[in-house]
C-alpha cells in the first residue's frame, strides 16, 4: 500500500475541512459547477468518477473467470455474502439506526436520503482496494482476482435491480431512468474502456507496460476521488456545520455492517474447510464496498446536496481504518482458523467416504 493509500482517511478528513471551508467562502463557484448537468448527470463529477474507476478496472483480468472453480467454497461464500446478505443487512441496519434509533438527532428531511445512500454503498463489492487487503493477509492472489472479476461481471446486471428493490422497500421513489444511466455511465462504459486499454497495453508491451501504466495513473485515481470529496463537502458544508454529529451517526451502521459481513464470511469459510489464504480475502471482499461507484450513483440519483451523497462519503472516510482492523483480526486468528478448518475438512472427507 502506498503512503497515499495508507493515509487515505487523513486525506479524506482534510478534504472535508477544505470542502466545507471553500463552500462557505466561494459558494457561487460550487453552485456553478453543480449546474453543469446533462440528464441529471453532473459532467465535472462524471469525469472525476471515470478517472477514479477506470484505473481500478484496468487491473481486472476477466480471463480469470475460468479459474473460479479452483476455490469453489470461498467463491460460493463470498458470492452469498456480497449479493444475498450484505445489501439487505445494510438496509436493515440503516432502517434501524438511521430510521429509528438516531432519528431524533438527524435532520428529518434527509432521513430517507441517508438510508438510500447507505443502501447504495453496500450494493456493490469493492474492486480495487481488496487487492491491497488480500496482500496484507497473504491471500491467494488467483482467488482474489477471479472473485473480483466475477463480482464485476455480476455488478453489471445486479447493481440496479438490488438498489431499486431496496429503495422501493424503503418507500423511496426510484428514478429508474437515472439509475439505469448511472449503471451504463459508471459500470458498463468504464469496464469496456478499461478492458480495451488493458488489452492494448498487454499487446504492445506485455505485463511490464501494464504495470508501468498502472503505477502512473493510480495516483490520478486517488486525486480524482479527493477532488470529488471537496466538491461534495463544498455543497454539504452548511448541513455539516448545523449537524456536526451526522457523520459519526452515519458511520455506526457502516461499521456494524463491515464487521458483521466480514465475520460471517470468515466463519462460513472455516465451516466449509476452506484454506486461510482464501478465507482472508473472502472476508475482506465480503465486507468492503465499491465506494467510488456508490458516490457516483448517489450524486446522479439524489444530487450533490443530498443526504445520500453524504452517507456514501462517510463510507470513504471509514474504509481504510476499519478494513485494516479486519486485516489485523484475520492475521491474528490464523492459528485458530486453521485448527478449526482442518477439523471440518477431515469430517467432511469422512462423511464422503461413508
Amino acid at each position: 500500500m502506498s503512503i497515499f493509500e495508507r493515509f487515505l482517511t487523513l486525506w479524506v478528513g482534510l478534504c472535508i475541512v477544505a470542502g466545507v471551508a471553500l463552500g462557505q467562502v466561494i459558494p457561487d463557484v460550487f453552485q456553478a459547477i453543480g449546474a453543469i448537468e446533462v440528464a441529471r448527470v453532473n459532467l465535472p463529477v462524471a469525469l472525476l468518477i471515470w478517472l477514479m474507476i477506470i484505473p481500478m478496472l484496468i487491473r481486472i483480468d476477466f480471463s480469470a473467470l475460468k479459474s473460479v472453480t479452483a476455490h469453489w467454497r470461498g467463491i460460493g461464500v463470498t458470492l452469498i455474502v456480497n449479493w444475498a446478505i450484505k445489501p439487505f443487512s445494510m438496509a436493515i441496519l440503516a432502517w434501524f439506526f438511521i430510521g429509528y434509533l438516531f432519528r431524533p438527532w438527524l435532520p428529518a428531511v434527509q432521513i430517507d436520503s441517508y438510508i438510500a445512500g447507505l443502501i447504495i454503498l453496500a450494493a456493490a463489492p469493492c474492486t480495487a482496494m481488496v487487492f491491497v487487503w488480500s496482500n496484507l493477509t497473504r491471500g491467494e492472489p488467483h482467488f482474489t482476482l477471479s472473485q473480483v472479476a466475477l463480482n464485476d461481471a455480476i455488478m453489471v446486471v445486479a447493481f440496479a435491480p438490488i438498489v431499486g428493490l431496496l429503495l422501493g422497500l424503503s418507500a423511496i421513489t426510484v428514478p429508474w431512468a437515472t439509475l439505469t444511466l448511472s449503471v451504463i455511465l459508471y459500470i458498463v462504459v468504464p469496464v469496456i474502456l478499461a478492458q480495451f486499454l488493458r488489452h492494448r497495453l498487454l499487446s504492445q508491451g506485455g505485463g511490464p507496460a501494464l504495470a508501468a501504466m498502472l503505477a502512473r495513473i493510480q495516483p490520478l485515481s486517488l486525486v480524482a476521488l479527493l477532488a470529488t470529496l471537496i466538491l461534495l463537502f463544498g455543497f454539504q458544508g452548511k448541513q455539516i456545520i448545523a449537524q456536526p454529529m451526522v457523520i459519526a451517526l452515519l458511520a455506526v451502521p457502516i461499521l456494524v455492517q463491515v464487521y458483521l459481513n466480514a465475520g460471517l464470511a470468515y466463519l462460513l469459510n472455516r465451516w466449509a474447510g476452506e484454506q486461510h489464504c482464501v478465507a482472508g480475502p473472502s472476508a475482506l471482499i465480503g465486507a468492503s464496498n465499491f465506494f467510488e461507484l456508490a458516490v457516483a450513483a448517489a450524486i446522479s440519483l439524489f444530487g450533490f446536496q443530498s443526504g445520500a451523497a453524504l452517507a456514501t462519503v462517510v463510507g470513504v472516510l471509514v474504509e481504510v481504518p476499519v478494513m485494516l482492523t479486519v486485516v489485523w483480526i484475520v492475521n491474528r486468528s490464523k492459528d485458530w482458523y486453521e485448527r478449526g478448518a482442518r477439523v471440518e475438512r477431515v469430517g467432511q472427507e469422512a462423511e464422503g467416504i461413508r
